[in-house]
């Protein structure tokens, strides 16, 4: 894939190498604390898991945004795997929300009505082991920052792999060991 074009853009995937990836719910507001949402993402993480379109290595679901690491293995059809994930999850959303509460999506765009997603996730190629590890300490670490305080060790956090990593926990059948990469 031409580099230029790679680095210009902060969300750009190359297919079969792993990234430390966040999606933010539009404006920061707190749609993911409700655990029917946590559920949809999980639901599509297992899914697309279960077609190898995509290698899930670590996650956290936080109530504004997700960090996951993961790694795409091929197209979904025409669109990427996260961006399938992005659009499946978002017309989930819609069925569980008042209209009212879908107001506060609203989207004058001519191609949606509501947007739930902020538009280009970050994406972060992890090209070391080290680099890697850091951002898994990161992802596992966000439920236990002053500014959340969800819990007080990370493996506590329910809609995280962190457990899968501390305790050995397989709660979630998608999750593969990122230490197996290295």
């Amino acid at each position: 894939m031409d580099k230029l074009f790679e680095n210009r853009r902060k969300n750009y995937i190359e297919i079969g190498k792993i990234y430390f990836w966040t999606a933010t719910i539009n404006k920061w507001q707190k749609l993911l604390e409700k655990d029917i949402f946590k559920q949809i993402i999980l639901s599509s993480f297992e899914h697309l898991s279960k077609l190898n379109k995509l290698d899930i290595f670590a996650f956290v679901i936080m109530p504004n945004h997700i960090h996951v690491i993961l790694r795409t293995n091929e197209l979904n059809g025409k669109e990427t795997v996260q961006g399938s994930f992005l659009k499946y999850t978002a017309h989930e959303f819609k069925k569980h929300l008042n209209q009212n509460e879908l107001n506060n999506y609203f989207s004058d765009s001519t191609n949606k009505n509501y947007e739930f997603w902020q538009r280009d996730p970050l994406a972060i190629h992890l090209y070391t082991p080290e680099v890697a590890y850091q951002k898994l300490d990161y992802l596992h670490n966000n439920p236990c920052t002053e500014h959340w305080q969800l819990v007080t060790a990370p493996e506590e956090y329910l809609y995280s792999s962190a457990s899968f990593y501390e305790k050995n926990e397989l709660k979630f059948n998608f999750l593969k060991d990122l230490r197996l990469e290295f």
